[in-house]
């Protein structure tokens, strides 16, 4: 065969090849393409999963399972301080003991007797949980569903917790402990990031649930500069996503600690994603799936390609509410919010932000009943995270004046979720700020 010939061939078959990857939502690879370039679309996942690897109550098949169904199209397993991988045997009875009825019979059902391994010790049963690379490739398919090698890094300071996910892992991250909550933060971060600069692949992490036992607050959310990502909506019902008295809302936390950052501290806003933290897959009850999830804008589902769009900050978060799109232009300081319509509900879109001159005063959350200063997120002015806008309806439209620190935009439906978290909740989405890259020094972003 002639040169040409085998030239024109090659062309063909790449031709071919860039087509079938298109229809699957890809692009064609490419050792140096730039995941920014090329195009893109919108990938539907959930960031915070656990399973009976820890403390989930159901076999991760199953979970993944419920989330391909369910419309996902990527999913990151995030067992406390373990990696699904390896070898790993439970009690055949723990299930049930996690609220799981009859699940091992509802595993069994679904993937048959010969995928299950079982064995006697002391003359009690035990059922091997796979590993991830052994089940993987029953679920994942290219364009349409991914799985990513996650662990929920479960620290604490004292009495403290301090929990931060670990995405697109390659080796287990053991907790690295510190002599406050902000160095322990800090040096779980550190730690993702070097084993993402020492496997030279991105990789994501993020500070979960900070109102969890009141375990971080936005001074220390601010203060930790390696954090760039935090989850403002968690969809467990333990989290304290409101706050109370003494706290404030999770959503709170986010633009008190984004106004010190930019204001005080001349360093990028936090991003805020929105997760299941699933560990009850047998109803409603617990912390169940589908209540939380970030919308990816991805030239290609992989690990790379989605965590490089995160870090991009390309994406936002919902309990329920989608977005056809949201755009910002930075030449004319225009934030732009599409939702995608439904029969019978109607939208609001709430433009928050802070505007320089803000009033700066603060003062102490408040004493216990000893008298003792409680410690919590001190009192802020109004003027932090103030609504600048209010818009009704499918489309909303912010100009901004050049007096805004940032601006992110909340949008808020008539309709409940499908399994609410708390009494009188509403589906939600959240964009990321904008507008403030003029108030930060360079360099803006430090991806990994």
């Amino acid at each position: 065969m002639r040169p040409q010939e085998q030239c024109r061939i090659v062309l063909v078959l790449l031709s071919v090849l860039t087509t079938a990857l298109a229809a699957l939502g890809q692009s064609p690879p490419s050792a140096n393409r730039d995941d920014s370039n090329g195009p893109t679309r919108w990938f539907k996942g959930n960031l915070h999963t656990h399973s009976l690897w820890s403390d989930g109550n159901d076999f991760p098949e199953m979970i993944c399972e419920w989330y391909k169904k369910h419309g996902y199209q990527f999913l990151a397993l995030s067992d406390h301080n373990i990696l699904s991988r390896g070898t790993m045997w439970i009690d055949a009875g723990l299930p049930a003991k996690r609220g799981a009825k009859d699940g091992v019979e509802r595993y069994k059902k679904r993937f048959g007797e010969d995928w299950i391994q079982t064995r006697q010790v002391d003359e009690k049963s035990q059922i091997r949980l796979r590993a991830l690379d052994e089940f993987r490739s029953l679920f994942e398919q290219p364009g349409r569903f991914l799985l990513i090698q996650s662990e929920e890094i479960t620290d604490r300071f004292q009495k403290l917790p301090v929990h931060i996910n670990a995405g697109n892992l390659r080796d287990l991250i053991k907790p690295r402990g510190g002599a406050n909550v902000r160095a322990v933060m800090a040096n779980n971060l550190d730690a993702i990031a070097q084993q993402s600069r020492d496997v030279g692949r991105p990789m994501l992490g993020h500070v979960n649930h900070p109102n969890f036992k009141w375990g971080i607050t936005a001074e220390d959310m601010a203060a930790v500069v390696q954090e760039q990502f935090f989850e403002v909506y968690n969809g467990h019902p333990g989290v304290r996503h409101r706050g109370d008295e003494h706290h404030p809302s999770v959503e709170r936390l986010w633009d008190i600690a984004n106004t010190i950052r930019i204001a005080e501290m001349k360093r990028p806003p936090l991003s805020g994603l929105a997760t299941d933290d699933a560990h009850n897959y047998f109803g409603q009850r617990g912390s169940s799936p589908g209540r939380g999830w970030v919308m990816v804008r991805a030239t290609e589902l992989t690990p790379d390609g989605i965590i490089r769009a995160i870090q991009r900050n390309d994406f936002y978060a919902s309990s329920g509410v989608t977005l056809r799109d949201v755009r910002y232009d930075a030449d004319l300081r225009v934030l732009r919010v599409e939702i995608e319509p439904e029969e019978g509900v109607e939208f609001t879109t709430e433009f928050v932000g802070t505007l320089e001159n803000y009033d700066t005063s603060t003062e102490p959350a408040g004493t216990d009943a000893e008298g003792k200063p409680i410690r919590a997120t001190r009192r802020y002015s109004n003027d932090i995270g103030k609504v600048l806008a209010t818009v009704k309806g499918n489309s909303a439209v912010y100009r901004l004046t050049g007096r805004e620190l940032y601006v992110r935009a909340v949008v808020t439906s008539t309709r409940p979720p499908e399994n609410p978290v708390f009494d009188d909740q509403k589906q939600q989405a959240w964009t990321q700020p904008v507008g403030w890259e003029r108030w930060v020094a360079a360099p803006q972003r430090d991806e990994n």
